[in-house]
């Protein structure tokens, strides 16, 4: 059968988010999502639920994608965003069978590890 008597399969670009933000998330170094000012008030304005620090394009055959993160403290960064690219790349084409043609990492800050400093009693 072709794709013609099949019909189309069209994956949106939430579920595309949805996976690259989980990808991303399970990355050694990555503290987080950074989300941004913009995202929020998008969010606000339209009602959708947008995945926090992900922007995707998604066509019929492949996919481009923006990451927007915090990194942990003490980890080389150009480290975590290649480890970052490979993930996402990965999780998106297994799940999807789109092609991605592109993983952009923007690092948006750095998360510093709390040692529990707040319990201590400084002056008796």
């Amino acid at each position: 059968m072709t794709e013609e008597q099949q019909g189309l399969i069209r994956i949106s670009d939430d579920v595309v988010a949805t996976i690259a933000g989980l990808a991303a998330l399970e990355t050694p170094g990555v503290a987080a999502m950074s989300g941004g000012i913009s995202e929020g008030l998008a969010k606000r304005l339209s009602g959708r639920n947008a995945q926090k620090g992900v922007s995707v394009e998604v066509g019929q055959l492949e996919a481009a994608i923006d990451l927007r993160i915090v990194v942990q403290y003490g980890i080389p960064i150009q480290e975590v965003g290649r480890r970052l690219q490979e993930n996402v790349r990965e999780a998106v084409e297994n799940m999807t069978g789109l092609r991605v043609v592109e993983v952009n990492v923007k690092v948006e800050g750095v998360a510093f590890r709390d040692d529990d400093t707040d319990d201590v009693t400084r002056v008796k």
